[in-house]
């Protein structure tokens, strides 16, 4: 019973005047019935629920009189009828339900989506594919219509968030051409994204035809009138109808029948196919498979994402090492992969290098592309591939598949074509984790405004702002662990991997001038970051494709598919800026697919898109120079020590066992080691195009003042020719 509330539901909302709500003839539910009011303001989303329905239900729907004003043929028709309540929104629509003529409901077979999506969201659907039979501009031609696609700031440019038909259009329509015969079997859609207009349409019909001219509709099994499907009640949440019947065809028209009082035909929209053999082909060919890597191309909920870590580490127990750093709001942990030749230890001379995924829960990709690259270096290493066998024997990776485990769950269950473009991003307390780490750009530019650094505020590792420890301070447990986890291993190198456009972007993410939505705002290692991002950018299969179009508003291809991230969006609080100003470690951010939640069946290309670049990436920890800030005498490491770089203000320290790894992209660098109670060193390094890093050794020599402190603490007695050369220091002196 509730299906068939939740379906007539959809079709509640107010229409527009002279489209009027599907008949109940063609919905086969019985005599026609007259249309809703229009919509109040109260109506629209973010609204309170209405109130609950009054007592005295049948067949389990809630009965109330309202008053529907009815405009047909220029006269005023004022009809009382009964008015269903439904229990919820509703987010997924069934197939039509039909009746008998002996009154009884028809309901139709189960069905499950099984066709994966033709592809409209992820671009495997081109431009030239689609076609309507009007548009009320440009920015709102047929190749918006895609599922989940994101409009600009301003209304009316070329970038708007769906298809619209235009306004004095009676019969308005969205075709798909899918070049080849494939089985439909469902449609997804969604309102238009604006953050000014409210536009939706809230029931169509559907076709199908072979040449585009000749075409069919989708029909019920009962009453064999052509199928009204309900479709959207908000512009956001994506509805699902599955066809009464699968159909084979090459094209697909979706029909609008109506939409939002006062507002306009617009949607966008997925479908749903699978594909079929061509009859026309005597010699059908098997579908070439998009990776010849045997992995495990599926979405990990989290027990099955735990499982896979653990069996990647039982097939390859001498190079990697399952450990959590910390657990989220609702108690998951927080699972690393470390993979190295000696995993468990930081080696001497090792650079640490580490992946983040999942930083918000709704973009998958980045997760199943960590998961994918713990199988790929496994499977490799077993086999004895050189390049992966160096890899690991040079660097100690560590990868997190899931920063926002809570959130991940959300999209999970939802699904990947229904979960929409905002479901499962924060966490279970709403925080959402890229503004959630300490603002440490503000007191660094204050203090250059102030000429205060390097020499009284230090230009790297900032501490923590006393704001940001309070015990009332909004910080998730899930940015808590992963400071934790900076703070304790020495980082170098890292990006962080998200979903929703194609392009890497670096810092600094926050803008310099207050309260500016945009502004370039580079970091002092700005050569560094643009080649790290260029390097990720440049062997991005999807990135470098010249035929691509942009995914949402922005096209980043002029550019080279990097941008600054203050210069695209100020984003207070980053993890990117916040790991540069903390700790050594460089990391960027990749936006890896325009589809945040791609389709299982997509996996396999979007690994051959990232496999070369993943790879790539975690090699650049090579370049720029490396090496040990020594004591002279004891050949000890000195831990801490500043590594300065003359002319790039942005300092590096030492690891615990006087290790360090400086980034710098090729050049004559005069490098300066200093250390507490020790004499500096400069010495002048020289960075080559040849694959590094460059050695670069310091050995310091302790300061008189910081041999008699040690001295002195041990219980010595003072040598006679350092007493003699204190007293001559202190005779000057007087």
């Amino acid at each position: 019973m509730w299906g068939l509330l939740l379906t007539l539901a959809t079709v509640a909302p107010a229409v527009r005047q002279g489209q009027g709500a599907p008949g109940a003839a063609e919905l086969g539910l019985g005599p026609p019935r007259t249309t809703e009011a229009p919509a109040s303001p109260s109506a629209l989303p973010g609204s309170p629920a209405p109130p609950p329905a009054p007592a005295g239900k049948k067949d389990g729907t809630a009965q109330q009189r309202v008053r529907v004003r009815v405009i047909k043929k220029k006269k005023v028709i004022v009809k009382r009828r009964k008015k269903l309540t439904s229990p919820g929104p509703l987010v997924t629509a069934r197939p039509p339900v039909t009746t008998s003529s002996a009154g009884t409901m028809d309901l139709p077979e189960a069905q499950e989506p099984g066709c994966p999506p033709l592809g409209l969201e992820s671009l495997r659907v081109s431009d030239n594919q689609l076609e309507a039979s009007s548009s009320q501009s440009v920015g709102l031609g047929p190749h918006r219509g895609r599922l989940n696609i994101q409009s600009g700031l301003e209304d009316g440019d070329l970038y708007d968030g769906a298809w619209c038909a235009e306004e004095q259009d009676a019969e308005p329509w969205l075709q798909v051409d899918a070049r080849h015969p494939v089985r439909f079997s469902g449609i997804i859609t969604q309102g238009r994204n604006s953050i000014w207009r409210y536009d939706w349409v809230t029931s169509y019909k559907v076709q199908f035809s072979n040449d585009s001219r000749t075409w069919w509709g989708s029909r019920n099994r009962s009453s064999g009138m052509d199928a009204v499907f309900p479709a959207n009640s908000d512009p956001e949440s994506p509805v699902l109808n599955l066809l009464p019947e699968p159909q084979v065809a090459r094209f697909i028209r979706l029909l609008p029948r109506s939409w939002l009082q006062g507002g306009a035909s617009c949607l966008r929209a997925e479908i749903l196919a699978c594909p079929v053999p061509d009859p026309s082909d005597p010699f059908p060919e098997t579908p070439a498979l998009a990776s010849s890597d045997p992995l495990d191309f599926r979405h990990h909920n989290y027990k099955a994402m735990r499982k896979l870590m653990k069996q990647v580490n039982e097939q390859c127990p001498n190079i990697t090492r399952v450990y959590s750093i910390g657990k989220s709001y609702q108690g998951l942990k927080l699972y690393v992969m470390e993979m190295s030749d000696h995993p468990g230890e930081h080696e001497l001379g090792e650079p640490e290098v580490r992946y983040v995924a999942g930083m918000h829960g709704n973009e998958a990709l980045g997760r199943e592309l960590l998961l994918l690259l713990m199988q790929f270096l496994c499977r490799e290493f077993l086999r004895g591939n050189p390049r992966v066998t160096r890899l690991l024997a040079e660097t100690r990776i560590h990868l997190l598949p899931s920063m926002n485990p809570d959130g991940y769950e959300t999209a999970f269950r939802r699904g990947s074509e229904l979960v929409g473009w905002a479901e499962g991003r924060w966490t279970q307390q709403g925080i959402d984790l890229n503004h959630n780490f300490a603002d440490l750009n503000t007191p660094l530019w204050e203090a250059e405004d102030d000429g205060l650094t390097p020499d009284t505020v230090p230009n790297h590792h900032l501490p923590m702002p006393a704001y940001y420890t309070l015990p009332n301070a909004t910080v998730a447990p899930e940015t808590w662990a992963v400071i934790e986890w900076m703070e304790r291993i020495p980082f170098v190198l890292s990006a962080n991997l998200h979903g929703g456009e194609l392009v890497v972007s670096y810092p600094f993410d926050m803008t310099r001038t207050p309260w500016a939505a945009r502004e370039l705002t580079p970091t002092p290692d700005d050569p560094v970051f643009r080649w790290l991002s260029t390097v990720y950018a440049g062997t991005n299969w999807a990135m470098q494709d010249p035929d691509r179009r942009p995914c949402h508003n922005q096209d980043f291809s002029s550019h080279g598919n990097i941008i600054n991230g203050a210069d695209w969006h100020t984003v207070p609080g980053s993890m990117n800026d916040f790991s540069y100003l903390h700790t050594n470690c460089f990391e960027v951010t990749v936006e890896l697919s325009c589809d945040k939640f791609p389709h299982e069946n997509e996996l396999p290309q979007e690994w051959e898109n990232n496999k070369e670049a993943l790879l790539t990436y975690l090699e650049q920890v090579r370049m720029g120079i490396a090496g040990f800030v020594r004591d002279k005498d004891t050949e000890l490491g000195i831990a801490d020590a500043v590594i300065a770089v003359d002319g790039i203000n942005h300092d590096v320290t030492t690891a615990w066992g006087g290790d360090y790894w400086r980034l710098l992209t090729p050049g004559d660098y005069m490098v300066t080691a200093s250390a507490e109670g020790y004499h500096s060193v400069t010495r002048s390094c020289r960075v080559t195009f040849e694959e590094g890093p460059v050695p670069c050794n310091f050995h310091l020599t302790k300061t008189p003042k910081q041999r008699l402190r040690e001295l002195l603490a041990a219980g010595a007695k003072v040598p006679p020719d350092l007493r003699r050369r204190l007293e001559k220091l202190r005779g000057r002196k007087d």
